[in-house]
């Protein structure tokens, strides 16, 4: 059963492309002519939330960099060489971080249970729980405590953006970066715009804003 699933993929992609040639027999040419995305999606690399997907678009059209609870970690190589070329190479308009409700990392760092090698990972998670412990206490169910560190991991993570040299250095530059944070609702399919869109160190604190000096043209 398994090795007929294998093989399954390798047939569907034949008809998708043979799909794609009847609607567009020019499809495959423009699209190995390069990328021009507008916007880098960060995202959870659960199965169930693929970028293209659930936003309606095509290939080409999203730069996309997913690991366990769309994390921003500022000692990740994977994720700053992800970020340093779809800003300054691709040149995208929009970083979009994108959460979802029931996502397991962040559950697994709302509990004590030790996971081995992720624990190093959601304990970046754990932080954002602790520094928002008030506000979580007051809600009255584990499932809101739940629906709302997920939101509140996703904020963390486009200010952990804006405190990158990466996004600073485009912003000093005026090049119209913007970031934002979304979270998915697998339960109905809708995003949610947390409404937290920066395109300027104006929101963070002193400390995390670099001594950056504008790009020469």
């Amino acid at each position: 059963m398994k090795d007929n699933y294998y093989r399954q993929l390798l047939e569907n992609n034949k008809e998708w492309v043979k799909k794609k040639i009847d609607d567009d027999p020019h499809y495959f040419e423009e699209l190995s002519k390069g990328q021009t995305p507008p916007v880098l999606w960060i995202g959870c690399a659960d199965s169930r939330v693929p970028a293209n997907q659930i936003t309606g678009t095509l290939p080409g059209e999203i730069f996309v960099h997913r690991n366990i609870a769309n994390m921003v970690v500022h000692t990740d190589m994977n994720m700053l060489s992800v970020l340093d070329y779809a800003v300054n190479t691709l040149k995208v308009h929009h970083i979009i971080v994108c959460g979802h409700y029931g996502c397991g990392g962040v559950e697994a760092a709302m509990h004590n249970k030790s996971l081995g090698l992720i624990n190093k990972w959601i304990r970046n998670i754990k932080e954002v729980y602790q520094e928002n412990i008030t506000e979580l206490k007051k809600l009255d169910s584990d499932e809101k405590r739940f629906d709302r560190l997920v939101e509140l991991n996703v904020i963390a993570q486009v200010y952990d953006l804006a405190k990158t040299s990466i996004v600073q250095q485009s912003w000093i530059d005026e090049t119209g970066l913007e970031i934002h944070g979304w979270v998915y609702g697998l339960n109905d399919g809708i995003i949610k715009d947390l409404k937290v869109t920066m395109h300027s160190t104006s929101h963070l604190d002193d400390i995390f804003t670099l001594n950056l000096k504008k790009t020469q043209e």
